[in-house]
């Protein structure tokens, strides 16, 4: 096969390939086209554009596997091994291996690097014990990216490592949340003795840190991104369609939020151009992603809110099972909005990212650090 180095060489494969399998497509490093070869294309921002709006113009939906492509995939190819990338990159970018991401604790959300799971060397296997919770979509999942403790007695930074988790192994217990939605979106995930084999540590044992620093900046990146839920469920676009198929807004004050939400909503955009383009000129673009994550989350919230509030009594009757016929995702999209300013990095934690690496504000001090004394 051709390369496929331009939207071009792209478009003539299209035409060979009109309806391609998910396979077929990461094969051909459209999946990932950010990716580096083989996987992806190593496309440039403007590449990735036009790659986005021909598949888009073909009707070509990539696999869904947003937590394997968006964020486990990046730090495979940032820490794993050829050997590594070639065991799990290609279901992981077909979405044939659906994955999740098992960092958070009931003690160790925010404060991540508290992490109490535990990774004991037997041999040439890890036997991990622990709790991890949160775990979005653990239940679907064939594969979850493991954070655990392999040195009890480092600093908490330096004592973590990094797995690649088989989630069918014994000794995995997934039990789903239910939410105020109705659905379970998030599981609590247990181990008890699970084994491990030695090459599903990515990186270096106490390498986990680093490599967890890969994982959620492009998770920041990733959540920033798409409609008021991550992605999920309406656009600000469809609520504002909404809030005019409503009528008038004659209250001044649901005038005045509407005009505010609307203009957030352009500083969103703009923000999102500003993420590109630090990746376009090599720069890090987890602060302005984590900015922007900030923003979008409350506003996703504030938009919801409005929308339910201008639906009146209409708005309480919706129905939110996304599998019933009559699905209002307008009433889901609100009562899930709660979980926005948590999942992904709480506003406190973001609002701390972008002090220190935006603003350089000092450092807040971490749970284990004393805190600097007041001159007298």
């Amino acid at each position: 096969m051709t390369p496929i180095r331009t939207a071009d060489d792209a478009a003539r494969w299209l035409d060979d390939h009109p309806a391609p399998s998910a396979e077929a497509l990461a094969a051909a490093g459209l999946v990932a086209p950010h990716y580096p070869t083989p996987w992806g294309l190593a496309a440039d921002p403007g590449l990735q554009i036009a790659l986005d709006t021909l598949l888009a113009e073909r009707g070509i939906v990539r696999p869904d596997n947003p937590i394997g492509i968006g964020w486990a995939g990046p730090t495979l190819v940032a820490g794993g091994t050829p050997a590594q990338q070639a065991r799990w990159l290609p279901g992981l970018l077909a979405g044939t291996d659906f994955w999740c991401q098992l960092f958070s604790e009931p003690e160790a959300g925010s404060d991540l690097a508290s992490l109490r799971t535990t990774a004991v060397l037997d041999g040439d296997e890890y036997v991990v014990n622990g709790q991890k919770i949160w775990s979005t979509w653990a239940d679907r999942s064939a594969y979850g990216i493991l954070l655990a403790r392999t040195d009890v007695a480092a600093p908490t930074h330096r004592g973590i490592s990094y797995f690649v988790l088989d989630m069918s192994l014994p000794g995995i217990d997934v039990r789903p949340i239910t939410e105020m939605t109705g659905q379970s979106h998030f599981n609590e995930v247990f181990f008890d003795d699970v084994r491990v084999p030695t090459d599903c540590r990515i990186g270096d044992e106490g390498d986990g840190w680093r490599l967890a620093k890969v994982t959620l900046g492009n998770e920041r990146v990733s959540l920033s991104a798409g409609g008021v839920c991550w992605g999920m469920g309406p656009t600000s676009t469809e609520a504002f369609d909404l809030l005019r198929e409503t009528g008038p807004l004659v209250d001044p004050v649901q005038r005045q939020e509407a005009a505010r939400l609307w203009i957030q909503t352009t500083i969103l955009e703009l923000l999102g151009q500003r993420v590109v383009a630090a990746v376009e000129r090599g720069d890090d673009p987890t602060p302005i992603a984590s900015l922007k994550k900030r923003l979008a989350d409350v506003h996703g919230q504030e938009l919801l809110t409005l929308v339910k509030d201008r639906r009146g009594p209409h708005g309480m009757l919706g129905i939110q099972d996304a599998h019933a016929e009559d699905h209002d995702e307008w009433h889901w999209a609100y009562l899930f909005s709660r979980a926005l300013t948590i999942g992904g990095g709480t506003t406190e934690v973001l609002s701390n990212v972008i002090a220190e690496q935006l603003l350089g504000l000092p450092r807040e001090p971490r749970p284990s650090e004393p805190r600097p004394r007041r001159a007298p």
